[in-house]
């Protein structure tokens, strides 16, 4: 092994790591002895760059999901990174305000908001009134975001005013490293207006807990934060200064809105004026990185993984099931990924499952590919043809609140998918789709578990009951068991990415013939 400095060591720590011989596992923590001193390391979790040159050897998506979730601080971001790997893969953007011209065999998606994606892959053997194949999922989850108005100063601190979005814990975004992360609005030169995303790494803001010397009986009577008062976040102790007349005529409502020391950030993150900036739509995100962790790195730490766990997962199968010549030679399926916003606030807008943008896709799709196709009700048979995943992460049973579960229901990590089901419809699985969806595990031996609520707790839901409504699709209920969901930080098992990955795959890729041998109607 060739002589490395100490210092290479420090900043270069891949230079040594490269020259390691091979019986020497990156998983494990060892000693080794430079220049006669020794040094002890352990392996930089939060980095995925190791998973790249190992990838012909371990199909693993793990290290893929965490630079995926690092990428992905909101739901617009999530959105932009898919779309930027959907292009690499070769995938066609579609415009929803064009007329679409597709063909067999033709990989194509579109976007909506910058916050919703809906990509498909047409089958070569695909014929007029053939049914859609599709993995639905969410790229947005609880956060902060900012009021229209968000400058506030209390006790000479500069704060946000913030809004709660979703069913967060919100107890768990107290004494957290925040920044701030979304869309901005930017006036051109040439007088039109662009959309660009904006994220600021470092920490920027922060929500302080009340010391214990000042609230004695918060252990004992709980932590219960007033969520307009209490959960403003601190941005800076510096006054402000009165802002330079602006050029234009008037003051832009931003800069009224927001404190010009936020504005003047974003305008250094995205290289504009301050007045350029028109609106901005912004989310407070935690910094700290998605990462591995647990004895045994088995488990992943982060923020979002409901439901970006389940986005890319299924955006991955979608992708690498028709990444190569002849994977769609056999399909006659049409096979399609859709991600929604505004889940976890009940899907009711332009960009959420509540819209019809999935479905006015289908009857667009179905309408390109008719040609000069004469025949009856050619969207409806496909709909009858069809069938819907839709994929929401699952409450994996609790070592310490165990009788949260009912008992012979009790989710588990690395178990494998969790099949959601509920009488009274909150998950839309049935007895018929919950056994195709498990033939396609036993197909390819992938385990599955089975999740219902106790009938004296309430029930969650997602976005399969809104859209099996919708139109009246086949649909199961599904997702990775995790802990501290709605948590800013959740976990779950890194084995369970893999199966999850491999299921939906397997599903694309053999969900046809398996359908074909069921008859009900």
């Amino acid at each position: 092994m060739a002589t490395i400095s100490r210092a290479q060591l420090l900043h270069h720590p891949s230079a040594f790591f490269s020259r390691l011989p091979h019986s020497h596992s990156s998983s494990s923590p060892f000693s080794i002895n430079l220049r006669r001193r020794k040094f002890s390391f352990s392996p930089l979790l939060c980095s995925s760059s190791a998973s790249a040159s190992s990838a012909s050897t371990n199909p693993s998506i793990v290290g893929d999901l965490l630079n995926y979730l690092n990428e992905s601080w909101t739901q617009f971001h999530a959105t932009a990174e898919a779309k930027r790997q959907l292009i690499a893969a070769g995938f066609h953007l579609l415009n929803e305000n064009d007329e679409w011209d597709l063909r067999p065999g033709g990989r194509y998606f579109f976007t909506r908001n910058m916050s919703c994606l809906v990509a498909f892959a047409v089958g070569e053997k695909y014929i007029v009134g053939n049914g859609f194949h599709v993995i639905a999922a969410h790229t947005d989850s609880p956060c902060l975001k900012l009021k229209p108005k968000s400058a506030s100063s209390k006790s000479n601190y500069l704060m946000l005013n913030v809004q709660t979005y979703g069913g967060g814990l919100w107890h768990t975004w107290f004494d957290r490293d925040l920044s701030v992360a979304g869309r901005v609005i930017v006036r051109a030169r040439d007088g039109s207006f662009l959309h660009k995303l904006v994220k600021v790494k470092r920490p920027l803001l922060r929500v302080p807990t009340l010391a214990i010397h000042l609230n004695r009986t918060v252990n004992t009577d709980g932590f219960k934060p007033n969520l307009e008062t209490h959960l403003v976040p601190l941005l800076a102790t510096k006054p402000e200064e009165a802002p330079a007349e602006s050029k234009e005529k008037g003051t832009p409502a931003s800069k009224a809105a927001h404190h010009p020391l936020l504005m003047q950030i974003l305008s250094d993150e995205l290289g504009c004026d301050v007045d350029d900036i028109v609106n901005i739509e912004l989310n407070i995100c935690d910094t700290q990185p998605s990462c591995l962790g647990g004895a045994n790195n088995e488990f992943i730490f982060s923020g979002r993984l409901d439901n970006l766990a389940s986005s890319y997962c299924a955006l991955r199968a979608l992708v690498d099931s028709c990444g190569s010549p002849g994977d769609l030679s056999s399909e006659h399926a049409i096979r399609m990924v859709a991600l929604f916003d505004n889940e976890e606030v009940g899907s009711d807008s332009y960009q959420g499952a509540g819209a019809p943008t999935m479905f006015q896709a289908m009857r667009r799709i179905v309408g390109s590919l008719a040609n000069s196709y004469a025949g009856e009700s050619a969207f409806d048979r496909a709909i009858r043809q069809s069938f819907l995943v839709s994929a929401d992460m699952a409450h994996g049973v609790h070592p310490n609140f165990m009788d949260k579960h009912e008992e012979h229901h009790r989710p588990e990590m690395h178990k494998g998918l969790v099949i959601k089901h509920n009488a009274n419809q909150r998950y839309a699985t049935s007895g018929v789709t919950s056994f195709l969806f498990k033939e396609v595990a036993k197909l390819h031996n992938l385990p599955t578990q089975e999740f219902v609520v106790r009938n004296d707790m309430g029930c969650g839901s997602t976005i399969g009951p809104i859209l099996a409504s919708g139109v009246g699709i086949r649909t199961v209920d599904c997702g990775i068991a995790q802990l501290s969901m709605h948590s800013v930080r959740e976990v779950c098992g890194k084995e369970d990415i893999d199966i999850a990955y491999k299921h939906f795959k397997a599903f694309y890729q053999t969900f046809s013939s398996i359908d074909r041998k069921l008859i009900v109607d």
